[in-house]
């Protein structure tokens, strides 16, 4: 079974299309699972939810969702993301707010564990530091553990012996093994990384493989869309430098 697997898609509904149409083109998807903040920052949170509501199999929620639905305050956001928060919560469906109210932090299914930020924190945390990594051991019982809210891409394996392997190669099939794991598949959205392009991963649950993968799309269409909603420039112009 081929799992897609995405996080952060932030209410980039370009860049999304962009991610499925990418992916149909490879080859056949099984499942998709969706590790937070499917709104958030972007112009097109009623539609990214609708097609991860009709598409995605396993999806949790992120600090974003929470504040767009009043459950979590923006007093932690910066200026920019809270106005973003508030947009988006005036913005929502009737529908859609029902649909993110019912998303669990956490889900598990076989092997992974499914959660937004760590499954120490599944709100907050992000997972980027060794003792990060090592300290979230155990907070969860499977194999790997699937995040987002970095919107970084990678995959750190930890084997008994403690020692650490970090890889983010693109287009590289990697092989999990037996090593207990981390995976983020990076930001659909808006990536943090220096890389513009819509970040998603394949896992390939018979070869017990993961590959990063990305996808072109318009930059320019989200961004207008943006400045048409009135969100903050500055989240619009990050997303033609991936930072």
């Amino acid at each position: 079974m081929k799992i897609l697997l995405l996080s952060d898609i932030h209410a980039n509904l370009t860049a999304l299309e962009a991610v499925m149409v990418n992916v149909a083109e490879l080859a056949p998807i099984d499942a998709i699972w969706v590790s937070g903040d499917t709104v958030g920052y972007g112009p097109d949170p009623n539609e990214c939810i609708e097609l991860v509501r009709e598409s995605a199999n396993m999806v949790v929620a992120g600090n974003h969702e929470l504040a767009a639905i009043g459950k979590l305050s923006t007093e932690e956001f910066n200026a920019y993301a809270a106005a973003a928060a508030d947009w988006t919560q005036k913005s929502l469906t009737d529908s859609v707010a029902e649909y993110i109210a019912e998303m669990p932090l956490r889900l598990e299914h076989g092997d992974f564990t499914l959660v937004h930020g760590s499954p120490r924190d599944p709100v907050w945390e992000y997972l980027l530091t060794d003792d990060g990594f090592r300290a979230n051991l155990d907070h969860f019982e499977t194999p790997g553990c699937v995040v987002g809210h970095s919107h970084m891409q990678f995959m750190v394996q930890i084997p008994d012996d403690g020692a650490m392997v970090v890889r983010a190669e693109q287009d590289v099939v990697v092989n999990i093994g037996d090593d207990r794991f981390f995976i983020n598949p990076g930001s659909v959205g808006q990536p943090r990384d220096g890389d513009p392009r819509a970040a998603y991963a394949i896992y390939d649950e018979g070869e017990r493989t993961v590959t990063f993968k990305r996808a072109e799309y318009d930059i320019g269409a989200t961004q207008k869309r943006m400045e048409s909603a009135g969100l903050p420039e500055v989240l619009a112009d990050r997303l033609s430098h991936g930072r």
